[in-house]
Formats: structure tokens, sequence, C-alpha cells
């Protein structure tokens, strides 16, 4: 079907600048944008929507979550990483069921679509229950399945690798490529030096793409350097890692030299901010990895230490708090916030066809209302996106050319019943 969009602003990216198409008309024909003006089009369209007063934008990915911990959300508030992950999270995550899992990841792509988001890089286990959520959604993500090694343990015995392998072969371009297979390393401290080398080899002889937790906190760094005489950057590297594309989530503690080996080897860091500041992590050096090329992007990980996946919350808390750490209200521009939110999501996850809205990409689109008094004027597009507009502003989802999320209204999901089962299997879990 070909659907056109009406009298919508419209956000589009020019030799590396925002600009914006006033009055505009976006065109979709199956799963791609077909036209793109500010003229109408002269051929007939099956159906059109007048957007007067919404902004369109490029689908928002969220490059670092772990979705089913949505479950999770407000477990062991204000620890540090360790005495969280330890003593709270991995203790409840034992207690999972399969129905579980599927009511949160359930719960969750509602969560994601509602704020814009049209497609996630997600770390988790038991994976293939969250692609059936997917797929039944109609929404895209590149999933991992966590991977972690005991010192007792080797390799060839390690199952966690084994599933993230099966995964891989089982599920890598799936529902028309709207699904992707990573493999991962959960982290360095949680792995050892011998199953990171092999399952590192086993990533690049599928030519699969890498999520890793790096440098997330001082101590993680400072104990990485104390044990194996490096840090974590160079240690992955070291172990072959990076030969792969690499997803870096929080790159928080890393180094000049650190920062180095990122670029050269082509790792994708991701910021999460909200996490970051919730957890004490520190403040990431963004800017100076954008400074360097490096392809920044943004996540907001996992519900339990955000409290929300609210990507529209993370550009915001992006666009500011590094003004306030550096006293330089210059630094991480709006316009880069939303680049490392759309297009260099877009590259981290190795999907060239959406990140932007062009004529012959996918058609992942969001729109935005802008007929509301605190979005009113809007003189700086990008600026408003990051310092003003709030996660319920957005209207419209869209993901290949199909409208998932419109004016509070699921179109491929029974929400009353996802929450109902969430109500239920939390009932469960928590009893």
């Amino acid at each position: 079907m070909k659907l056109l969009l009406a009298h919508a602003d419209i956000l589009t990216l020019e030799n590396g600048a925002w600009h914006t198409l006033r009055d505009g008309w976006l065109g979709v024909d199956g799963e791609k944008i077909c036209y793109l003006s500010e003229t109408a089009p002269t051929e007939p369209y099956e159906e059109v929507k007048n957007m007067t007063g919404k902004l369109l934008i490029p689908g928002l990915i969220n490059c670092h979550c772990h979705a089913p911990m949505v479950f999770l959300r407000g477990i062991g508030s204000d620890l540090n990483l360790q005495d969280w992950l330890y003593n709270y999270i991995f203790p409840t995550e034992a207690k999972w069921t399969d129905k579980g899992i599927r009511a949160a990841s359930e719960l969750a792509i509602l969560e994601l679509l509602a704020s814009g988001v049209t497609s996630f890089s997600d770390m988790y286990y038991r994976n293939a229950i969250t692609i059936e959520a997917l797929c039944e959604a109609g929404m895209k993500a590149n999933l991992c399945r966590s991977t972690q090694g005991r010192k007792d343990l080797p390799y060839a015995q390690n199952t966690d690798c084994k599933e993230g392998l099966a995964l891989f072969d089982a599920y890598n371009n799936f529902n028309g490529g709207k699904i992707k297979i990573d493999l991962c390393v959960h982290a360095e401290y949680t792995n050892t030096p011998e199953t990171i080398e092999a399952y590192s080899a086993a990533c690049y002889e599928r030519g699969a793409r890498m999520h890793i937790h790096l440098s997330e906190t001082k101590r993680e760094q400072m104990e990485c350097v104390a044990k194996y005489g490096m840090t974590p950057a160079a240690l992955f590297e070291k172990l072959g890692t990076f030969r792969n594309p690499t997803t870096a989530a929080h790159c928080v503690w890393v180094t000049q030299e650190d920062m180095d080996i990122l670029l050269a080897n082509g790792v994708s860091p991701v910021h999460c901010p909200s996490s970051n500041m919730k957890i004490g992590s520190g403040f990431a050096p963004i800017q100076q990895m954008l400074d360097r090329g490096i392809n920044v992007t943004l996540g907001t990980d996992g519900a339990a230490s955000n409290n929300n996946l609210n990507m529209l919350e993370e550009m915001h808390l992006a666009s500011v708090i590094h003004n306030g750490y550096t006293g330089d209200p210059t630094v991480v521009k709006p316009a880069d916030v939303l680049k490392m939110a759309t297009i260099n999501g877009a590259r981290l996850q190795g999907r060239p066809d959406t990140g932007v809205l062009e004529v012959g990409k996918k058609a992942d689109v969001v729109a935005i209302d802008f007929d509301k008094p605190h979005l009113i004027p809007a003189l700086d597009y990008p600026a408003m996106l990051c310092y003003a507009v709030q996660g319920s502003d957005v209207c419209m989802t869209m993901v290949d050319g199909k409208i998932l999320y419109e004016n509070g209204e699921y179109k491929t999901l029974d929400a009353e019943r996802i929450r109902a089962e969430s109500r239920q299997a939390l009932k469960e879990l928590y009893e």
C-alpha cells in the first residue's frame, strides 16, 4: 500500500547537517520511502494522512538495552554496580520462567514503541522468546545471548557460548532482516581470557557483530589493569574481540589510549547517561570521542538501572549533563546527540538502509506532536528534540512502512492482554 504523510515538517540529514522541510510530504511505498519534498506529489496514494503540526524524524535506535529487565524496575536501587548485580539482579533473574520473559519482553516493546524507538540492541538470554514477541509486534532488534565464563569451565563446555552461536545460526536476518543476531561477551570481569578469545574468534568466523560492556565503572577499569596489566579496551583488542564490529556499552572510564583503540578498530561506544548517573559510574568522555570521529551512539541500558526505556530522556540528559560537568555549554550539541540516536545507531547495528529519512531508505519514521504548549515555538528542531520533547509527545511510530503505534493505540499488539499477563507474571516472580 502507498501511504502519504502530508503537511508535516520533516527532519532530513544533508551533508552531515540537519535540515527541515517545512509543510512537507513523505511518501511510503511498501517498506520504503518513495517520495520526500516540500511540493505535493502528482501520483496518487491509496491513503493520505494529514500531519499538520507534526514533525517527522528518523526512528530512534536504542543501542544498549536489556529489555526483559523491565520486570526488575526498581530492584536494588542506590547500590554500586557489583552489589546491585550480584546481590539483587542475578539472584532475581535466576527465578525467571519462559512465561515471565515473554511478558516482560512484550511490556518492554510497548514502552519502546510509545517513545519512538523503531529498533534496539538487546543483551539478554532466552532470546528466542523475545524474538517471538518482536515478530508479532513488527519491530526491529539486534539481539545477543549474554555470555559469561567461569575459571573452572573451559570454553568448549560453556553453554552460554553454545547458545549464542546457535541463536546466530537460527535467527540472524530473521523475519525479513528485522531480526539480527550479535554475539556477546558480557564483560571482562565476568569472563576469562580463554572464553573471550575463543568466542571472539567464533564471531569473526561467522562474520557476526559483538556486543560488550566496556569500562563502565572505575573499579572495573582499575581491577582489570591490576589483573592483566592493561585496560579492558586493550585486553579486548589483544584477545581479538575488536576484529569484529563491536558495540561497547558505557565506555565511561576509557583513557586517551583506549579511545585510540576504539577509533582504530571501528568500535561503537554506547552512551547510557541515565544508567551512568543512577549507578554513579561517572561521566563518559563523549565530546572527546566525537571529536576523534568515533561512532558514538545512545542507549537506555536496562530498566533496572535507568529506570525506563525512554530514548528522548536519554537525548535530553546526554545534551545537558556534560555541560554541567565540564562547565562548557558548547559540548555535546543537540545535532550530534540526534545523530547518536539515529544514523550512528543504524551504523552500529549494521543497518545502512535506515537511520535517516531519505528516498530509498526503509520507512522507519516517528511523528512528534508539536502542537503542545511546551513545544511552541519550535525555532530549532534538533534543540527542541533534546531540550523540550518528552516521550509522551510521540504520536506515531512506523517500522518498514507499517504503523505500529499511533495516538496511544498499538496496531499489532494487544496492550491490555500484555498488561494483564505482566501483572500475573510479576506476582509469580515476587511471591
